[in-house]
């Protein structure tokens, strides 16, 4: 998703899609999508960059080529990557991805797909 204002906000988390097992991605999109439109509605233009677990992606092009896309402001870091110990290596290379690419962006943290904006908003001056 890009808002039509300048992108400010880069969210990297996991694409629902793409997470293997038994289960419904469905309400898992809905709720990231429903979090991103809270950017449009403050003039906050963000993009997003999801990952899968299904070992289609090179996590380091990837999330690599979306951090060198624009100036961020603000690089939040969805729940998915932090919430499961299964994930933690690929949390660490995230996480130091932000920091080669974006060193002075502020990284935040969401609590659900939901507070996207919110954690965001934290450290760009909005609320």
């Amino acid at each position: 998703m890009d808002t039509t204002a300048s992108p400010r906000v880069l969210v990297i988390g996991l694409d629902p899609y793409r997470v293997p097992g038994p289960w419904d991605p469905e309400p898992a999109a809905k709720a990231i999508e429903a979090g991103l439109t809270k950017f449009a509605e403050h003039g906050v233009g963000v993009e997003t960059c999801l990952i899968g677990l299904d070992g289609s992606d090179d996590v380091e092009v990837v999330v690599g080529n979306a951090l060198r896309a624009h100036p961020w402001k603000c690089v939040t870091v969805g729940g998915g990557l932090r919430h499961s110990d299964d994930q933690v290596g690929l949390l660490e290379q995230v996480i130091n991805l932000i920091r080669q690419y974006a060193p002075d962006a502020a990284i935040a943290f969401n609590s659900t797909p939901d507070t996207t904006y919110e954690a965001a908003a934290r450290w760009i001056g909005c609320q």
